[in-house]
Order: structure tokens, then C-alpha cells, then sequence
């Protein structure tokens, strides 16, 4: 009997054992999938540093603070301090130099053309670091044709411009430096000081009567808060709480921007008009392209989500968008929606894709939800052919001076978790333009948490299309410090990086606009109309 008892407890621990290391390598055994963290702002390629997450996204919001300050850290890196003493000692577009790598009298439709930017100071000294915030682009107005150009730093103040040149004809070079290095850093730092860029009013019912009250991110006060928590996420919103007013009382919103400023005078002589996206290349003449030898072009495949993504993106040619990695085939929109769901989840630039929608076929009816203003819930339906496009906005923070109903707001990734899913639903996210004027973190802890959602979505439902718009360029002069497109860039780079291995269309806005030539929050409806193009190829 004592040896029975003895034999059972052996067995007994080995059995702990193996439970214990079974589990400590569950990880290891699990179906994964990455989850990239890193960033090099200005030369997007280096591999993550992050091991490779589970698919399986059940990890404690714990888990995601880390990763947020480890995105933070690798940007710092990428954009060191730099102080200085006199505007003189700032990049100067006018005393930088410009020069072609193996000119040519004609050039050949396809090939690349290199442009080595020596940037100096407004003293004509060279600078001997680098870190300005360049936009390269080609165009040819009378062709409407336009693509981005791709800018390597080599970190001590020269830069490689590549231009591939994509079309025939006259075609005129453009490097902008949107901001200097110094600039860069200030802005940079600014962004980390402080929510209160933004002032939110909450209006909340009492009785018959109406009580207003600031609202915020975050507050540094003493006084008695309404907390609206997202508690899967813990994501919070706040309002100071009225008097004798409960806090489930909220309804509406507004906002408006607050004369506050983290930049030091001499830091904003920086963002001036005339200080910002000044022409590097302004001497340089428009080159000649020909098609130097008739050649059969490679026939590419079908655009569709995962299709890796180059820089330049793509080309615009007669204002058509044209993909470099895939074709675009042309798509019949009412046959490619039949019997789809499609769910456009995000900021007004987003929305202009339910307009679009809504202008381009004719027997897609708006459904009244009775609501009212630009940012109410949209829905319109094609009965007939089971098409079902619903817009709805993100959760705080939601910029507008117009009064927006805050009743069934929601972060995104409540939104994504309550859908289904399944091979004929779409879900849309766009993100990015009203997180501008906020700390960096509030973006990427937001996108982490968009992530986990979609992870969950894919794990219930591997059928169901995701689609990432990335944000796009806007107004290049007006109000830098809270809204400007150096902002917009970083949250780019930190989308597409935390996205890049999860199976879903990336539509990339920012390339796109800046081919095009746009600077509007908004851009102009032939755009949209491309952007929607892209996205009818995944889908269809």
C-alpha cells in the first residue's frame, strides 16, 4: 500500500510539471501574430523589436502601457533635442544646395532620379545633423499627373531624394522643407506638455434647463469630476461635475481651441507663414521624360488586402490613382456592395466616403435615425440589393465647434467587438485628425487598443475585411503647434506600424494627398473617389 501511495505521488508531481511547462510556453504553441512596435520616423524599415503576440489578444490593459512607452521612446530617438539661440542657426531653404546625381539632357520614362540635398543654415553654414521635416513630390499640372518622392536622412545634414519617374513629359521637381529640424524638436516637445490645446463643453440636462461645463482628457483640479470610462480599455473622458446635476445627464458636446501655446516666442518664429513648406528646389528647371524604347510592361496582379507597400505608393496620372505594387481593375459599384455590410468607423474624412457613397448610387437611400448635425450616425440602404453603408465617429477626443450629440458615443473598439462579422462585412477605420493636438500617447494607446479589437474580430470571425485609411495630409500654414501636418506624419508612421501584420487593407491616405497635391483636412472629391476605387478592389 505505502508504495501504491508513494508511485501516486510521484506521478502526481510529474503531472505538476509538465502543466507548469506546458504553460509557461503556451505562447510558443499558440497560432501568432505580430505586434510591431518599431519606428524610424523618417526611414521606415527596420524590423520590429517586439516578440510576436498571440493571436489571441487577452492580455490585461497592463500589458499595453509598456508598449505605448516603448512606441514613445523609439520616436524620441528618432527626434532628439534641439535647441538654439537665433533662427540664423536653423535649416534655411533659400542656402541649402541641390544637386542631381548623373544629369541628364532626357530622361527615361521609369527610371529613378536622385537628388543630394546638402541643407545649410541661414548663415550658408552646413548643418551637420539632420531631422528636417522634408515632403518630396513630382508633378506635371497640364497631365495632372503627381507621385511623392521618397527622402533618406543620412543624419548629418545631407539627404537622398528619389524620384521615379513614372510618366512622359515636362515634370517638375519639388522638395519642401516644411519644417526645420530645430522646429521638429519644438514642436515634438510642445505636443508632450499638456490636453488643454483643446477646450470641450458638456452640456448636460437638468429638468427643463441646460447646464454647461468643461470637459477634458485630463484635469489637474480639486474638483468633484464625472469620469466616462471605457472599462474594457480604461480610457477615460471627464467633465467637472455641475451642482445637483448627475453626470449620466451629459447630451452634447462642443469645442474650441485655447489661446495656449507651449512653443517659447523665438521657437515660434519657426511656424510663421512664411516659414513653413519653403521650396528647396526653386531654381531647379523642370526636366524632360520620354519613353526611351517600346518594352512590355509586367502585368501586376489584382489590388487586394496585404500587397506590400512602397514609397512612393503609387502615381496619380488624368487624376487617376495608379498603385505601384498592383492594378487597379476597373469595379461596378452597385454589383460589388450587393449583399455587403460595410461599417466606416472614424473622423469626418471618413465620412466623405458615406457622401460619396451616397452621391454615386442613385437607389442607396438615407435612413432618418433622428439625429441631427455633421456628426450624427449615418445609415442608407439599397433593399433591393441587401447593401447596408452605415458612418458612425470615434470616441473622445472629438473635435468640433458645432454641438455634437454625445448620447451612444463609444470608443471604436466596443464598436468592433459588438460586430460579428463575416465575409460580407467591411469595417473602415480612419482615425488620427483630432487626436492632433493631444500627447502622443492618448493616439497610440487608442490604435493599441483598435488593434486588440481587430485581433478578437479575426479570431471569431478570419472572413470578415478590415480596412486601415490611413489620415491624410491637410492645410500645410494653419495652426502648426496644434494641428499641423508634423503631427499627422508621426501618428501615420505609428499606425501602419502597429497594423503591418495583421491581415488588413491599408488605403494610404497621406501618399495619396500628397501625390495629388491637396493640403485640405478634406480633400476634393475626385480623390476621395480614387481612395474608394482601392478600396472596391479589396472588397471585390
Amino acid at each position: 500500500m505505502a508504495n501504491r501511495r508513494s508511485l501516486l505521488v510521484l506521478w502526481l508531481i510529474l503531472a505538476s510539471l509538465i502543466t507548469f511547462a506546458v504553460f509557461r510556453n503556451i505562447t510558443k504553441i499558440w497560432p501568432l501574430f505580430k505586434f510591431p512596435i518599431s519606428l524610424q520616423p523618417w526611414d521606415f524599415t527596420q524590423e520590429s523589436s517586439y516578440p510576436e503576440a498571440p493571436l489571441n489578444p487577452a492580455v490585461s490593459q497592463g500589458h499595453v502601457e509598456p508598449r505605448v512607452m516603448e512606441i514613445i521612446h523609439k520616436l524620441d530617438q528618432r527626434i532628439p533635442p534641439r535647441p538654439f539661440t537665433h533662427k540664423n542657426s536653423t535649416t534655411s531653404a533659400k542656402h541649402s544646395r541641390a544637386t542631381i546625381l548623373n544629369p541628364q539632357h532626357t530622361y527615361c520614362q521609369g527610371d529613378q532620379l536622385d537628388v543630394l540635398l546638402e541643407v545649410r543654415d541661414h548663415l550658408g553654414h552646413r548643418k551637420e545633423y539632420g531631422g528636417d521635416f522634408l515632403r518630396a513630390r513630382m508633378s506635371s499640372p497640364a497631365l495632372k499627373a503627381g507621385a511623392s518622392g521618397k527622402v533618406t536622412d543620412f543624419d548629418n545634414g545631407t539627404y537622398l531624394v528619389s524620384f521615379t519617374l513614372f510618366w512622359e513629359g515636362q515634370v517638375s521637381l519639388s522638395v519642401l522643407l516644411i519644417h526645420p529640424s530645430e522646429g521638429v524638436s519644438a514642436l515634438w516637445r510642445a505636443r508632450k506638455q499638456g490636453y488643454d490645446r483643446v477646450i470641450f463643453t458638456g452640456q448636460f440636462l437638468s429638468g427643463t434647463s441646460t447646464v454647461y461645463s468643461d470637459c477634458a482628457l485630463a484635469f489637474n483640479s480639486s474638483a468633484e469630476l464625472c469620469q466616462y470610462l471605457d472599462a474594457q480599455d480604461q480610457e477615460a473622458f471627464y467633465c467637472v461635475k455641475p451642482p445637483h446635476v448627475p453626470c449620466a445627464s451629459l447630451t452634447h458636446m462642443r469645442s474650441k481651441n485655447k489661446d495656449v501655446s507651449y512653443l517659447s516666442k523665438q521657437e515660434r518664429s519657426l511656424f510663421e507663414r512664411s516659414n513653413v513648406g519653403v521650396e528647396i528646389l526653386e531654381k531647379l528647371k523642370p526636366i524632360i521624360v520620354s519613353k526611351c524604347k517600346e518594352e512590355t510592361l509586367p502585368v501586376k496582379e489584382k489590388c487586394k488586402p496585404q500587397i506590400r507597400s512602397t514609397i512612393p505608393s503609387g502615381h496619380v496620372w488624368q487624376n487617376t490613382w495608379n498603385p505601384v505594387s498592383c492594378s487597379l481593375a476597373p469595379v461596378k459599384m452597385k454589383d460589388c456592395l450587393r449583399g455587403k455590410f460595410i461599417y466606416l468607423i472614424g473622423d469626418s474624412t471618413i465620412r466623405q466616403w458615406m457622401e460619396y457613397f451616397k452621391m454615386s448610387i442613385d437607389t442607396l437611400k438615407p435612413v432618418d435615425l433622428h439625429e441631427f448635425g455633421k456628426l450624427k450616425h449615418q445609415l442608407a440602404v439599397d433593399l433591393d440589393r441587401n447593401i447596408n453603408i452605415q458612418w458612425q465617429k470615434h470616441g473622445y477626443p472629438l473635435i468640433g465647434s458645432l454641438v455634437y450629440s454625445v448620447k451612444e458615443i463609444e470608443n471604436m473598439a466596443r464598436v468592433i467587438d459588438r460586430t460579428g462579422g463575416e465575409k460580407n462585412t467591411v469595417i473602415v477605420i480612419s482615425l488620427g485628425q483630432h487626436f492632433r493636438p493631444f500627447p502622443i500617447d492618448v493616439f497610440i494607446r487608442r490604435t493599441l487598443n483598435i488593434h486588440r479589437a481587430v485581433q478578437r474580430l479575426l479570431l471569431r470571425s478570419p472572413d470578415t475585411m478590415v480596412v486601415i485609411k490611413t489620415e491624410n495630409t491637410r492645410e500645410m500654414h494653419s495652426d502648426v503647434e496644434r494641428f499641423g501636418n508634423f503631427h499627422g506624419y508621426i501618428q501615420y508612421l505609428v499606425i501602419k506600424d502597429i497594423f503591418r501584420e495583421l491581415p488588413v487593407g491599408i488605403i494610404d491616405a497621406w501618399d495619396i494627398t500628397i501625390a495629388y497635391g491637396t493640403n485640405d483636412v478634406h480633400p476634393p472629391q475626385h480623390v476621395v473617389g480614387n481612395e474608394v476605387q482601392i478600396f472596391l478592389n479589396y472588397i471585390c
